[in-house]
């Protein structure tokens, strides 16, 4: 069974920045891809950022220029690097894994940005 563990969320005001990870355990059949999900109050849960095992990234657009995803194929671990933070990146952040026979969630990291 896959388990992913995140880390790294927490406050932060305006412009700031905070790096997530998330290291998974478990696997036996290396990863599709893995990514980073949100969630804020009252809205739906929305891609934020996504990394195949070859490197090919997406990003939602408001994140473009400002959020970086990586990957630690070695380790499992999926990072996201989140710079010039604002108010409205406040969400509840999950982390993704999915393979051919799994797709695996985190139990999420809260994220808020003040203004």
């Amino acid at each position: 069974q896959v388990q992913l563990v995140e880390s790294g969320g927490g406050l932060v005001q305006a412009g700031g920045s905070l790096r997530l990870s998330c290291a998974a355990s478990g696997i036996k059949i290396r990863p599709n891809a893995m990514g980073w999900y949100r969630q804020a109050p009252g809205k739906q849960r929305e891609l934020v950022a996504a990394i195949t095992s070859g490197g090919s990234t997406n990003y939602a657009d408001s994140v473009k220029g400002r959020f970086t995803i990586s990957i630690d194929n070695a380790k499992n671990t999926v990072y996201l690097q989140m710079n010039s933070l604002k108010p409205e990146d406040t969400a509840v952040y999950y982390c993704n894994v999915r393979g051919p026979l799994y797709n695996s969630w985190g139990q999420g990291t809260q994220v808020t940005v003040s203004s």
